[in-house]
């Protein structure tokens, strides 16, 4: 399974090295966890863009199934971004910055809340929703994920999955060129930072287990998004109106991040039940990196 993994994913052979100290000892504490209840099981994961939450939730999903024969589905909160429609019509309403997909207030949460209760109702023959960031719109209906038979553990990533809101204070100055030049006031952020508030943070109370992957530093962010988009152009070769953005769109796009990404790492690191420190080569540390730059 593992070598098929690492082929299928074209990981470096490394990747057995962490799988083995890392991975399959988390993924067999999420089972000893699911078993106690024998209910559903939530876990949620935290991580910065390009931190590697997808290769992870991809290995523990696949190792559960192959080793305990359980029905886990993984989901991206990245799966529940809003219509390009709906987000120009906030940015028409609230702030134009809310046309760009990725910051709270972009996502359809009520959708989230309702495939959460469905699954953990255990509900099937319903659809989970799939996000094509290539178009920077949501698959047909056709391509979504279809909920056949009840589902014993549910991944849900996000990079800004479990964060905690921000205080008036850590809102009041503007934290790089783009709140500089384009949210002055901190209208946008306030709005963020209330949906986080009133959507998102209710919805962790329904998740049973969290893990943060914990990037050095907010530098990296850059390198490792950019990664992310080439490797999304390569599966998209001749796409027509592709979205996939250039590396000086990257360096704008995760400028967007920087203020909950920094967040994370006195949120919901502090508080995860496990916690992979990650170095500027995305491998797994036994303690933080010092930032030395």
């Amino acid at each position: 399974m593992l070598s098929a993994f690492i082929a299928q994913h074209k990981l470096p052979k490394e990747f057995g090295h962490t799988v083995k100290q890392y991975y399959r000892p988390l993924a067999d504490r999420i089972y000893r966890q699911f078993k106690k209840n024998n209910t559903p099981y939530f876990v949620g994961i935290n991580g910065c863009q390009g931190s590697g939450k997808s290769t992870l939730t991809d290995f523990i999903a696949e190792y559960l199934i192959a080793k305990y024969q359980l029905n886990v589905v993984v989901m991206s909160l990245d799966d529940f971004y809003l219509t390009g429609d709906k987000r120009n019509k906030l940015a028409n309403d609230v702030h134009p910055l809310l046309a760009t997909r990725g910051v709270p207030g972009t996502h359809d949460v009520l959708a989230l809340e309702q495939v959460l209760d469905q699954l953990n109702t255990q509900k099937t023959d319903f659809l989970i929703p799939k996000f094509n960031k290539a178009t920077d719109e949501p698959f047909p209906k056709e391509q979504w994920t279809v909920i056949e038979k009840t589902v014993d553990i549910i991944l849900l990533e996000g990079w800004c999955w479990g964060v905690k809101p921000q205080t008036e204070a850590q809102l009041k100055s503007p934290i790089n060129e783009l709140e500089l030049q384009h949210d002055a006031n901190g209208q946008w952020r306030n709005y963020v930072n209330e949906q986080l508030k009133k959507a998102y943070a209710p919805l962790y109370k329904k998740m049973d287990f969290w893990l943060a992957l914990q990037a050095p530093s907010f530098d990296c962010v850059y390198k490792w998004r950019l990664e992310q988009e080439q490797k999304l152009q390569a599966r998209n070769i001749g796409l027509v109106n592709s979205k996939v953005m250039t590396p000086e769109e990257i360096l704008n796009f995760t400028q967007y991040f920087q203020r909950l990404s920094v967040q994370s790492c006195t949120s919901i690191s502090q508080s995860a039940d496990a916690i992979f420190y990650l170095n500027y080569a995305r491998q797994i540390t036994e303690k933080p990196v010092k930032d030395e730059q």
